[in-house]
């Protein structure tokens, strides 16, 4: 079967979806089964997804971040107050919301309004827990008929096992060989 994701703003730019799963896999499977719903959603929408972890490659894409399952990785829990000027809060949202919804709508002050009209929007979430498996076979076959392994971790992080290089593209251009004579 599919997943269900639930929507929330970040309470900055961003948006998180949770997809509750079922708790039997290793931190590497579940970024593994992350890697792959990225990869999945930039091959069936090349010109609004993807997965692209240098800003210079993104344009005006919607970057699926997989380094959220990266070790150690927080995000802001749904109706959290954040640090910014006018204290915008993460806001759980429906899926009908995403799109029309902007991420400055829901603050300390429109938080509570919104709460007792709707109530807790995600109320639902912890009711089904879902599997990894077909992702993980995805992962495998992208593996397998593509040779796509693991991605880029955050540049803090210490090389993993796998991972590719971390070279900026254009930083990478700059510091290959110049050609004789040039």
């Amino acid at each position: 079967g599919g997943l269900t994701g639930w929507p929330k703003t970040s309470g900055g730019r961003g948006l998180h979806v949770f997809v509750p799963i079922e708790p039997r896999w290793t931190f590497t499977q579940v970024r593994r089964a992350a890697i792959a719903v990225g990869r999945e959603l930039e091959r069936r929408m090349p010109q609004q997804v993807t997965i692209r972890w240098w800003k210079e490659e993104r344009g005006e894409r919607i970057f699926v971040d997989y380094n959220q399952t990266a070790r150690d990785r927080t995000i802001a829990s749904a109706y959290s107050v954040r640090p910014r000027p006018h204290a915008p809060v993460s806001a759980p949202l429906r899926w009908d919301e995403v799109g029309v919804a902007h991420p400055r709508d829901f603050d300390i002050v429109t938080m509570p309004r919104r709460y007792a009209e709707l109530g807790d929007v995600h109320a639902d979430m912890d009711a089904t827990r879902y599997s990894l498996d077909a992702l993980l076979d995805l992962a495998a076959k992208d593996e397998r008929d593509h040779g796509l392994g693991d991605l880029p971790y955050p540049p803090e992080y210490p090389k993993m096992p796998g991972e590719p290089t971390r070279v900026q593209p254009s930083r990478a251009r700059k510091a290959a060989p110049k050609e004789p004579g040039t």
